[in-house]
């Protein structure tokens, strides 16, 4: 469960979430992008649902283009898959959220946020992982910056993505 939401409730209806996001790394530099969602008052990756009949990988694409406005992206490899779960008051459900993350990087340092988002930041893998609020998001940035500092092939996916 992800601080800040509420544990399961044994009597609400169990309903399963697909999400794909991405670490977007700044090709030159090697630095992560963190956005801050304001309400919330957490940094996070962006990431969002997976739409009917889109692969996770589209899923993934759209959402950087959504919530930071970059659109020049290459995503190269999956690096992790996520899961936790949480109660949704509004909707008196249960929620066990799946999240795929790709690698993905990006010639260009311009973003534009999307309105729930209010700053974002450019860091160092090391600082990006001490800034992501999330647990469950460390453990993505940790892969990334793994797989940033020794390729198994440089600036080509170790094998094919997901659909």
């Amino acid at each position: 469960m992800k601080p800040g939401t509420l544990p399961f409730r044994a009597d609400a209806p169990i309903v399963p979430e697909l999400s794909a996001g991405a670490v977007v790394v700044y090709e030159p530099s090697g630095e992560f992008l963190l956005i801050h969602l304001a309400d919330e008052d957490r940094w996070c990756l962006p990431k969002g649902h997976v739409d009917p009949g889109e692969s996770l990988a589209q899923a993934a694409r759209r959402e950087i283009v959504e919530e930071t406005g970059i659109d020049s992206v290459d995503l190269r490899e999956e690096i992790g898959e996520i899961a936790y779960r949480f109660y949704r008051p509004r909707e008196g459900s249960n929620v066990l959220k799946t999240a795929i993350y790709f690698l993905a990087y990006t010639p260009t340092r311009s973003v534009r946020l999307e309105p729930i988002f209010d700053r974002h930041a450019w860091l160092a893998p090391e600082e990006a992982l001490s800034t992501v609020t999330y647990e469950t998001d460390r453990t993505v940035v940790a892969r990334a910056r793994d797989r940033v500092r020794s390729p198994r092939s440089p600036g080509r996916p170790s094998g094919p993505a997901r659909p």
